[in-house]
């Protein structure tokens, strides 16, 4: 059975895959470096038992832009709200959460009150690294580092170990270069390379940052002016995945070793690239709005060389 999607007919399983853009849950596999893609099972309560006895999962969340107010979403704490109890409805409960920055709108207390309360009723540890904005602040950033930057190096960016993997959550949203672009900075990238020295090349390496580290739309600022630096030391390492935001809408690209991912944002989505005179927040019919927000949930068994990324809209039940 074929389909017709922007005019090209396609294939019915490539068409259920090209679904992530109207935010349906796709699960994305990880297999020695090759990633595949298929339906995500309905009803499979007890595949997702069966899994979390062979590994462990984390989730994702991003852009929740607490304190945005305009039509695309007047209400970007209610559906963060959403995305929480999306996370307190799973099945099996994660091993802890990411949040991949621009977590305020506008780096007010009041804002960053907000989203620490409702992010807190999913009761799991949370990383953060921040997002350009969360660290508009007058002390630069300080009201995020007081806040979700404790035990963190720099300007937030920090390591941990969870069940055979290597976290690594870096910062590109400070000193941002002409066009928006994501920066790291030496400092950064030394800390990095000290921070891999002496780890396997079979561990799994998973980072996560804001702006993507790959160059999705430079045009736009949609990438990281140094990312290629941080690449290089993750060469030598056969499983690496990239976890970032920023951009509010799903995309995925394979180089070498390297998987790269964006996630939905849980406020508001942002025009494909190249498609709007500019990024921004895009309205979508009130009806569709929960269709292109959501979470986005990590599975990985150790000794498997397996990373699955499961992509759900607020829409999806």
């Amino acid at each position: 059975m074929s389909i017709e999607i922007d005019g090209k007919k396609i294939d019915r399983r490539g068409a259920l895959e090209c679904m992530v853009w109207a935010g349906a849950g796709v699960l994305w596999t990880l297999d020695g470096g090759v990633p595949t893609s298929k339906l995500l099972p309905v009803g499979g309560a007890a595949q997702a038992a069966e899994k979390a006895q062979k590994g462990f999962s984390f989730l994702q969340i991003s852009d929740s832009h607490i304190g945005f107010n305009k039509p695309a979403n007047p209400n970007p704490l209610g559906t963060l709200q959403e995305a929480i109890d999306k996370v307190n409805s799973l099945p099996e409960k994660p091993a802890f959460m990411i949040h991949t920055g621009d977590i305020t709108h506008l780096s007010k207390p009041e804002q960053f009150d907000d989203a620490e309360k409702a992010i807190g009723e999913a009761k799991l540890d949370v990383h953060y690294v921040p997002g350009e904005h969360d660290v508009i602040d007058e002390q630069n950033g300080q009201a995020y580092l007081e806040r979700f930057g404790k035990g963190a190096k720099g300007a937030g960016w920090r390591s941990f170990d969870a069940g055979g993997a290597h976290f690594i959550g870096l910062v590109n949203v400070v000193n941002l270069k002409s066009g928006g672009l994501g920066f790291l900075g030496d400092e950064q990238l030394a800390w990095l390379a000290d921070d891999l020295k002496g780890k396997s090349a079979s561990t799994p390496i998973i980072v996560f940052a804001h702006i993507p580290l790959w160059a999705v739309y430079p045009e736009w600022g949609w990438g990281t002016d140094d990312s290629a630096k941080a690449l290089a030391l993750l060469k030598r390492f056969g499983s690496v995945t990239v976890l970032n935001g920023h951009i509010h809408q799903l995309m995925q690209k394979v180089e070498g070793n390297v998987a790269f991912h964006t996630a939905m944002s849980t406020a508001f989505p942002q025009p494909a690239p190249g498609t709007a005179p500019s990024p921004g927040p895009m309205l979508v019919a009130a009806d569709k709005l929960r269709s292109v927000l959501g979470v986005t949930r990590v599975e990985y068994w150790p000794g498997k060389a397996a990373l699955a990324i499961t992509d759900s809209s607020l829409a999806s039940s």
